[in-house]
This record gives C-alpha cells, structure tokens and sequence, in this order.
C-alpha cells in the first residue's frame, strides 16, 4: 500500500515511500573522487534525487576499475567524471557537473566554492590534503570516507576531526571484496549525508568488514 499523493511512475518512488527528500535535493553536492568509494556513492545519491552533484576526477576508466565501479566496458578511456554525468542524466536526469582536472591547493578554492557539502573519496594525500584545508579556511562543511590499503576497515570523517593520513603502500581495490565494502561505506555516506541535511548532525562513523561491525561516533 502506498501513501497518498506519490507518484507510482517516479524514479524516486521508493525514497519518497519513506523520506521526502525535497527540501534538500537541489543542495549543491561536490564529490572528489570518482573510483570505488566516490563513483558508488555518486549513483546513491543520483538515484536517490540528489540534482545538483560536481563530481571531481582527473582519471579516465581503466579496464580493472569494472569490477569495483559503476562504468562499462564501452566507457574504458572514457574521463570517469564525464562517463558517469552522462549514465545518470540518461538514469534519472540527474544533473552531474563533470569537473576532468587533478585538485591541488592551487585550485580547490575555485573548484569547492558555493559547495552545500564536499565528499573527499580521493585516494591521494595531496587532494585529501588540500580539500581539507580549503574546507576549513572557507568554512564549508565536508565529509572524508576511505578505507584501509588491506580492504578490511573503512571510515567517514567530518571536518575538523579528520586528519590527513599517511600515505601507505597497497591498494584496496586488489581485495577480493572491495566492492561490496565499497558499497556498504557509500549506503553509510549517503545516509550521514542525509542526516546532516535534516538536522546539521555531523556523524561519524566506522566499518570493519572482518566481524561486519559498524560504529557511530
């Protein structure tokens, strides 16, 4: 049974069964990162009615990146940003503004002005670096997520908690697991994303996949 006045044939029938969404889905979303965490956490939010989403990457599909992100074959060598603008548009009309170029320190000021929210998804320390002393000194709220080189342990850290990790060797995308984890930590974004615009609740949270225990801080 449906509740009174939704509309059957929206794409975004199911979120609105059991949220409304409206007051915020026109909310400027700027995501850094297209890869395993930011191009799954970008089609969360595009289906479920966010609008206006900047999506950040320098990177163009790789043939390895299929089995943990959201693009096809017919995409490799395709910009990661501009594949996935494209998918969504054609999804649900969801207006992704592809930015194809590396943030430095330099730029980040430029590229994260008039953000609602900045998601950091890089798996870089210089980007990760200079988004978090852009958002600090502008004062824009921003959300760190990432996880572990080993695959096993993943976070999502609100401005001004987080600190900058060291780099470390290893990639998490060669664990065998890496895209249902990566999909678990976009559903745990994507819902500490939406508490922060009901409420301005900034929620922290962690996620081990060995014992599959999550924890909000």
């Amino acid at each position: 049974m449906t509740q009174p006045n939704l509309n059957p044939n929206s794409p975004f029938f199911h979120e609105e069964r059991h949220i409304s969404l409206a007051p915020f889905v026109e909310k400027q979303i700027t995501i850094c990162g297209a890869g395993a965490l930011g191009g799954n956490l970008t089609e969360t939010l595009a289906r479920m009615g966010f609008m206006r989403i900047k999506l950040i990457d320098k990177d163009r599909v790789e043939m390895r990146n299929l089995s943990t992100q959201p693009y096809s074959r017919a995409e490799v060598g395709a910009p990661k940003a501009r594949a996935l603008a494209n998918t969504f548009y054609r999804a649900v009309q969801t207006k992704i503004e592809p930015v194809v170029v590396e943030l430095t320190v330099a730029n980040a000021q430029a590229l994260l002005q008039k953000s609602d929210l900045v998601v950091d998804a890089f798996d870089n320390r210089a980007g990760r670096a200079a988004i978090s002393e852009t958002t600090r000194t502008q004062r824009i709220p921003c959300l760190h997520i990432g996880f572990s080189a080993n695959g096993l342990y993943g976070n999502g850290l609100w401005e001004p908690q987080y600190q900058v990790p060291q780099e470390v060797p290893g990639d998490p995308c060669d664990y065998p697991l890496t895209r249902p984890f990566a999909l678990m930590m976009a559903s745990l974004a994507a819902r500490t994303i939406i508490d922060f615009f009901r409420s301005g609740q900034r929620t922290n949270f962690e996620f081990t996949w060995r014992d599959l225990t999550i924890t909000h801080l």
